[in-house]
């Protein structure tokens, strides 16, 4: 094991370095470090590619990606006195941005993949320190805030399981309010919780539309206690504060789609959109798409005037303007 543990400038016990990844869960993976409750890490991630997309990657180099490489978590760990029926709670301290990331549209995946088959992709750079929003297309300033995309534990049953779905553990969850100040709270299932997060975003969209947000490679620092007894079916989590403060200070264009189905209305809504942004400010189409995805948020409007239910899209007209 060569994480190590330390008094770091930041009070941290422990790092992870990026050296130690997987990809899928799986309970009987050894860990690199076991901890006590109360009781801190520092987690070096990969982007979501593994590292196979760097700074001066295309297009082509998105279509080959090794989709068995995708969504690396750092870990596993290993929280002492984790039982099953617990909740690990785990709070998130703070984040340390690289400056680079990428967005892409990988063929086959994503919210529209039969409108956008094509793969495409985007090189973002920006201040690591955040205090500047990031360009993008004809015009657009799209302010971060930094996220975990999959973090959880280890589910119960043996074997290995893909990294891609989220579980009632935790996993890709791609929840884009699980950022600095929230708690969390994981279902434990398997003794000593088997911790690992990954997939870290310098901002994301909720519903992340085209599949990929800012895939940025981000140090986490996390605080690990334990909550015996929990019994959760399912994560929870507490955030600090506001979730739309950084993006609704202009407001937002929203589209809707109404209809008998929640994926139909969801790709109605994202469409929409893009053709907005598309004739009002000169996007291409598949640019509106990945901004969507960036920073626009899918909402459930209504879902009980039955037959038909509405989901919304907002986007963030500070991004625009």
């Amino acid at each position: 094991m060569s994480a190590h543990s330390h008094a770091g400038s930041h009070g941290h016990q422990h790092t992870i370095h990026r050296a130690h990844i997987h990809h899928g869960w799986d309970n009987s993976f050894a860990p690199c470090l076991k901890i006590a409750p109360g009781e801190s890490i520092r987690f070096e991630t990969l982007d979501a590619s593994s590292g196979q997309l760097n700074r001066t990657s295309d297009a082509n180099d998105l279509a080959r990606l090794d989709l068995a490489r995708v969504n690396p978590v750092t870990g596993p760990v290993y929280i002492d006195g984790a039982q099953p029926g617990d909740a690990l709670k785990v709070t998130i301290l703070s984040f340390k941005p690289s400056g680079w990331g990428w967005t892409g549209n990988i063929p086959g995946f994503g919210l529209l993949t039969d409108q956008f088959p094509d793969a495409h992709l985007h090189h973002w750079n920006y201040d690591p320190l955040g205090a500047v929003s990031v360009m993008y297309g004809p015009g657009g300033r799209v302010p971060l805030r930094p996220m975990c995309g999959t973090i959880g534990v280890a589910p119960a049953e043996p074997g290995l399981h893909s990294i891609i779905p989220p579980r009632n553990v935790g996993g890709n969850m791609d929840i884009r309010d699980i950022g600095e100040g929230v708690e969390l709270y994981l279902p434990v299932e398997v003794d000593g919780a088997i911790f690992s997060v990954g997939d870290t975003h310098a901002v994301q969209g909720d519903g992340e539309v085209c599949g990929t947000a800012i895939e940025s490679p981000i140090d986490v620092a996390l605080k690990f206690e334990l909550i015996k007894g929990a019994y959760l079916r399912s994560p929870r989590f507490t955030t600090p504060g506001p979730v739309t403060n950084h993006f609704d200070t202009r407001g937002y264009e929203v589209t809707t789609g109404i209809g008998p189905d929640l994926m139909t209305g969801a790709r109605a809504a994202v469409s929409e959109m893009i053709d907005l942004l598309s004739r009002r400010f000169g996007y291409s189409p598949i640019d509106a798409y990945m901004l969507c995805s960036v920073c626009a948020d899918l909402r459930i409007s209504s879902i009980v005037d039955v037959p038909n239910w509405v989901v919304s899209l907002y986007f963030p007209r500070i991004v625009t303007e």
